[in-house]
């Protein structure tokens, strides 16, 4: 089962980089803590799910590439090609000399509908060189232009053309001080576009992850690569091949019988269905034991309600609006997306 990345922007492109780096680095561990064989097997598996077939030797990275400036794509693959290890393919990028700035809606409803063609072909040629597609993993800001208002855009025209394939959107939370004076709005449409056209978000707070670059690593000037790669080891550690434990296995071993507690969960969800647990005798880039959990519970319930509530006195007071209305983005779809959220976080309140 084979997964197609599609990394867009800036932010899309220098995570995608460091997960497949990451991929590569832990499949092509010589050991692994775990028999010859089961290693064998692991590699097979992390190969044909993330890398398709050779070119001279070199495994080449099931991605597409998107930005609508060409800087960051060119330095995304000269550092693929240079570790000598994996790269990306020579038909696999999408760039134009063309800023969007930071408006979400220039993203969404100009460089969307202008390059929809030529980017639906790249992921097709993709998805074409998969056995077996399980679905789309598509890396992206939630705040900025292109990885924002182009990634609802693309990952909406994926329900359309693979509505049978997973997708699953890796979006990275803005910073809470803030990085472009627009990002609340940025936010709010991205969030409400994807919750009608995604299976599944994955979320990471760009504070949280500073905080462990800062106080469990003692890193002291953090730069974005340190925050990306603790981003890599997260995603590559819930990308890991694994297989389903038994359900008696769930409850009888520490650490697992903590999630029995009825507490824990909704009151219309037992224990049993609302926990699964999977594991590999394959150690994840050589630590001896780890563990990855991936939850959907209230933990983002107060940024949300947050990112709404300063998106929401921006618009009351009409700030910015105008940057949106003139690329087709009307006050009544900021109206929608406020609407949709907030039922959101009324529904994850009463959860």
């Amino acid at each position: 089962m084979s997964i197609v990345t599609v990394q867009l922007g800036q932010c899309g492109n220098q995570i995608g980089f460091e997960v497949f780096d990451a991929l590569y680095n832990d499949s092509h561990c010589p050991q692994g803590l775990c028999s010859k064989r089961e290693n064998e097997v692991y590699q097979e598996s992390c190969k044909e799910r993330f890398f398709s077939e050779e070119e001279n030797g070199v495994p080449v990275a099931r991605a597409v590439l998107v930005d609508m400036e060409p800087k960051v794509i060119n330095q995304t693959l000269s550092k693929a090609a240079q570790s000598g290890q994996w790269k990306y393919g020579q038909h696999s990028c999408f760039c134009q000399k063309q800023g969007s700035g930071n408006n979400w809606a220039y993203g969404y409803s100009v460089h969307g509908p202008r390059h929809e063609e030529p980017i639906m072909n790249l992921i097709q040629k993709e998805v074409e060189k998969c056995d077996c597609l399980s679905g789309f993993f598509i890396i992206m800001s939630m705040a900025g232009g292109t990885g924002s208002g182009l990634g609802a855009f693309i990952t909406q025209n994926l329900q359309d053309q693979y509505s049978n394939a997973l997708k699953m959107n890796q979006i990275i939370w803005p910073y809470g001080t803030g990085e472009v004076i627009v990002q609340n709005y940025n936010s709010i449409l991205t969030l409400s576009h994807l919750y009608r056209s995604s299976d599944a978000l994955l979320v990471h707070e760009n504070d949280a992850v500073h905080k462990i670059c800062a106080k469990l690593m003692n890193i002291k000037q953090i730069s974005f690569r340190d925050i990306n790669q603790v981003l890599a080891h997260q995603l590559g550690s819930v990308f890991q091949p694994t297989y389903s434990m038994e359900g008696s296995y769930h409850y009888r071993r520490n650490p697992l019988g903590g999630f029995k507690d009825p507490e824990l969960y909704t009151s219309w969800l037992a224990p049993v269905n609302a926990f699964s647990a999977w594991k590999t005798q394959r150690a994840f880039r050589k630590y001896e034991k780890s563990a990855a959990l991936v939850s959907n519970s209230q933990f983002l319930l107060k940024p949300l309600d947050t990112i709404v509530g300063k998106a929401w006195n921006m618009f009351a007071s009409k700030a910015y609006i105008h940057q949106y209305t003139k690329f087709g983005i009307e006050e009544e779809d900021f109206l929608d997306s406020f609407t949709l959220l907030e039922q959101v976080v009324a529904s994850y309140c009463n959860v």
